[in-house]
């Protein structure tokens, strides 16, 4: 009678082996790559916003004559 048992509880076992919550295998290896993977996608957004918003070169400045290194006053 005990024989008939593990058969008839092998299914269940077996279903219990692929679950998610269960198998801490393949939960934890799900859970590394998803975390590579956001960490990968906020270095990039964060370089492309930086690229978007650089320093696009100098603009001409009026500097008042008293302000400039060798100072002219009037």
């Amino acid at each position: 009678m005990q024989r008939n048992n593990k058969i008839m509880s092998s299914p269940v076992q077996e279903s219990t082996n692929k679950d998610f919550t269960k198998n801490w295998v393949n939960s934890s290896r799900f859970l590394f790559y998803l975390q590579v993977l956001c960490i990968l996608s906020f270095v990039l957004g964060g370089c492309y916003k930086l690229y978007k918003s650089r320093y696009k070169g100098n603009p001409e400045i009026e500097v008042q004559s008293s302000s400039k290194y060798v100072p002219e006053y009037k």
